[in-house]
């Protein structure tokens, strides 16, 4: 598991406001709010466009260390808006972090190595889970998980159960798929030959069966007494 790396953000203080933000855009900044347990009151500010670039840039928890007038803040990266057409950041919402208070978040799950299913029998690397929920205090925080893969053979999978949650609260199950190591894709369409081949040919003796018993003499015609 390894631990994230906050990123120094310098903040300056603005008014809230739509016609304000909209300015603020047009400098290249992004409207900002910041919030936490220990916040009374919350902080509007601003930080560069650039900064919020780099940070996104990077497939990890984001921790930043803010500084807006003077004050450092702890903070974590909750939420960023983005204009549906240019998917260009909107608005973006810091959290402050205390020591002492757990806090929920995504971290995305990153494999390693190169399974031997895949290496040695040419199978292929499913991932359905890539990102996983979890609850935990401010010094557990993990900047992603990571999880060697090189021992799953064709048919091995890995599960939440298998991360390094030390200290961490997932908040989804246990039992689920992170990677499964699936057959060669060739394999798997003659497999669905063969299984649909051994479909038909059962249709088929089930209508031959069923036209047998249809052809078959009555009990009357086979001069058998009648019931």
């Amino acid at each position: 598991m390894k631990q994230p790396e906050p990123y120094i953000l310098e903040g300056q203080l603005r008014e809230p406001g739509n016609k304000i933000s909209g300015q603020l855009r047009d400098e290249l900044r992004i409207p900002a709010v910041l919030y936490g347990p220990k916040i009374e009151e919350n902080i509007h500010f601003s930080v560069s466009e650039a900064d919020l670039e780099k940070i996104l840039s990077v497939s990890q928890t984001k921790l930043q260390l803010l500084t807006i007038e003077g004050k450092e803040y702890k903070t974590l990266l909750k939420k960023v808006e983005y204009d549906p057409i240019t998917d260009r950041a909107l608005h973006a919402d810091f959290y402050v972090l205390d020591p002492e208070t757990p806090v929920k978040l995504s971290v995305p799950i990153r494999l390693t190595g190169i399974a031997k299913g895949v290496r040695d029998g040419g199978g292929r690397v499913f991932q359905p889970l890539r990102i996983v929920r979890i609850k935990v205090v401010p010094e557990k925080i993990p900047a992603l998980f990571e999880l060697d893969i090189s021992n799953l053979g064709i048919g091995d999978s890995l599960h939440i159960s298998e991360l390094n949650l030390e200290g961490i609260e997932p908040l989804d199950e246990s039992t689920r798929t992170i990677v499964t190591i699936a057959p060669p894709k060739s394999d798997k369409v003659f497999t669905s030959a063969l299984e649909e081949e051994d479909e038909l040919e059962e249709a088929i003796a089930d209508a031959e069966e069923a036209t047998e018993d249809e052809d078959a003499p009555t009990a009357e015609e086979a001069g058998e007494p009648k019931e």
